[in-house]
């Protein structure tokens, strides 16, 4: 399978757009506008980008766990040259929760899996996956 980022993709529009929403603040909105890519998401590699996304913006650590670790799921199905970049990163955001709940046996496993990834960037495109990937900011969990 070889997919591409498109930018004039429904989806990563919306995804976009979330983002756009988010930088400026307005972070409940974003979280509508995901749900929206998430309810409108027709395959696997939608639902991988909108399920990170949903995890970015999440106010529980649990939450943000649940949404990470669905993109992860979604991105180990699709088995793509382009997605595998997102692994690191996937991984080590579902550690970082993992250790913020005690739960440090999957911690470990999660960022040996991430440091495993870690060097690897299949697409060489400015977005690896298909948007900006970032390490969710987990220091202002409740």
């Amino acid at each position: 399978m070889d997919i591409r980022f498109d930018p004039n993709n429904h989806i990563i529009k919306l995804c976009m757009n979330g983002m756009n929403l988010e930088e400026t603040g307005n972070i409940e909105e974003a979280i509508n506008i995901f749900k929206k890519a998430w309810e409108e998401a027709e395959d696997e590699y939608e639902r991988f980008i909108t399920a990170y996304h949903l995890a970015r913006v999440q106010k529980s650590i649990e939450d943000k766990l649940k949404w990470m670790e669905t993109s992860l799921q979604f991105a180990l199905k699709i088995n793509d040259v382009n997605v595998k970049s997102a692994y690191s990163t996937l991984y080590l955001n579902i550690a970082k929760c993992y250790e913020i709940l005690s739960d440090y046996d999957n911690a470990r496993r999660n960022y040996e899996l991430s440091e495993l990834y870690k060097d690897e960037h299949f697409d060489k495109g400015p977005f690896y996956h298909g948007t900006k990937f970032v390490h969710i900011r987990l220091d202002n969990i409740i």
